[in-house]
């Protein structure tokens, strides 16, 4: 026969037997708005601007030398990466600080072709300039893109990376937001014309590859942040629901980059296929051609994605720009019958990576903002 005090005893057990119960299933489910809160941004993301603001002056000094007799000054184009703290060479991964600034690298390469012009295949003094409206080195690579497209993510992505190391906060959120480059509104469009608050750097490019159909790459990623920013503010108890959206954004994120270099794949096929392109249309492929190697090469020695190093290696070497050898992008304007096929394997490459559907890979050959005039 029980007594009293055992009677106590089990009624304790059993208390604390609930107790353990008491888990993710007792708690509140996670509530979701249906926007994200874009109230502290701007005083979260100061820093952040100030390196976004690094990178539009870098890229529009750089633009000077698209213009013929125009030289780029070494210098200032490398005071412009180095300079701030933080600043973009700080954010940067040091493989990608390798490849853009010092002798003999992009940034100096960049002065060195400036001011002069440019035939592919037939480099003056074996040194690049201006053919159409871009600026090539001797090899028909447009070290603007390189810079530019590459540090979207080698830069970019890179930071976002950092921010999440250990945990996040509501600031970091806003931040990791800001170096997407979208604003707290996530308009899902790169059109100034649209809306004042326009979407940015790899943000923009997520927009041009959504359908806006409600289960396109920007739509994801935008409504988990919302999720994300949720789950943050509402403490330690929703760390799954964290981490499940901080991965949804991040491959997403890695996919609307690849979605692009697909695009551009397209871009250059198609204009390049053409019955005599004049020198403007190739000028133009080439720019796509250098964008798409931009995309990709930023990514290399990044530390969370779904591509491989090695994989990039094959990529790029499909892109004509193989990794540690010398490019030949202008093959593809100077022979492009036996040139373009490497791009449709580049897509295909692609398509196996990230899991993409043929209508996908279909898909990604137009600008959605333009298409739909949004």
């Amino acid at each position: 026969m029980k007594t009293i005090a055992d009677r106590f005893v089990l009624l304790a057990l059993l208390a604390v037997v609930a107790l353990m119960g008491c888990g993710k299933d007792e708690r509140e489910p996670l509530t979701i708005p249906g926007s994200y809160d874009g109230a502290a941004f701007a005083a979260n993301t100061a820093t952040q601007a100030a390196v976004r603001n690094q990178l539009e002056q870098l890229v529009t000094e750089i633009k000077k030398g698209r213009v013929s007799g125009v030289t780029l000054d070494f210098t200032t184009l490398h005071d412009l990466f180095v300079t701030g703290a933080p600043s973009l060479y700080s954010i940067s991964t040091p493989y990608y600080r390798s490849q853009i600034d010092g002798v003999g690298n992009w940034l100096d390469e960049l002065a060195k072709a400036s001011g002069g012009a440019y035939t592919p295949g037939a480099p003056a003094g074996g040194q690049g300039g201006v053919y159409g409206s871009y600026l090539f080195d001797e090899n028909g690579l447009e070290l603007e893109q390189m810079v530019e497209k590459g540090l979207f993510g080698a830069a970019l992505y890179n930071h976002a990376l950092a921010l999440t190391q250990d945990g996040l906060t509501p600031a970091e959120v806003d931040q990791v937001a800001s170096v997407f480059g979208a604003p707290p509104s996530f308009p899902n469009t790169n059109n100034a014309a649209s809306t004042a608050t326009p979407d940015k750097f790899l943000a923009g490019y997520a927009a041009r590859r959504d359908k806006n159909d409600g289960s396109g790459l920007y739509t994801t990623i935008r409504d988990n942040f919302i999720k994300l920013q949720a789950a943050v503010k509402a403490g330690d108890d929703y760390k799954e629901e964290q981490e499940e959206a901080l991965e949804a954004i991040l491959e997403n994120w890695e996919k609307a980059n690849a979605a692009t270099i697909i695009n551009y794949c397209h871009s250059v096929i198609s204009a390049l296929s053409a019955t005599n392109p004049t020198d403007s249309q190739k000028a133009g492929a080439l720019h796509s051609c250098s964008e798409a190697v931009g995309f990709i090469q930023g990514w290399r020695t990044l530390s969370r994605k779904t591509i491989t190093d090695a994989e990039i290696d094959e990529v790029l070497t499909l892109l004509n720009a193989p990794q540690g050898g010398t490019p030949t992008l202008y093959k593809f304007a100077t022979d492009p019958v036996t040139e373009l096929p490497k791009l449709t394997e580049a897509i295909d490459k692609l398509k196996g990576i990230y899991g993409f559907s043929t209508q996908e890979i279909e898909d990604f050959r137009k600008n959605w903002v333009a298409e739909q005039g949004r």
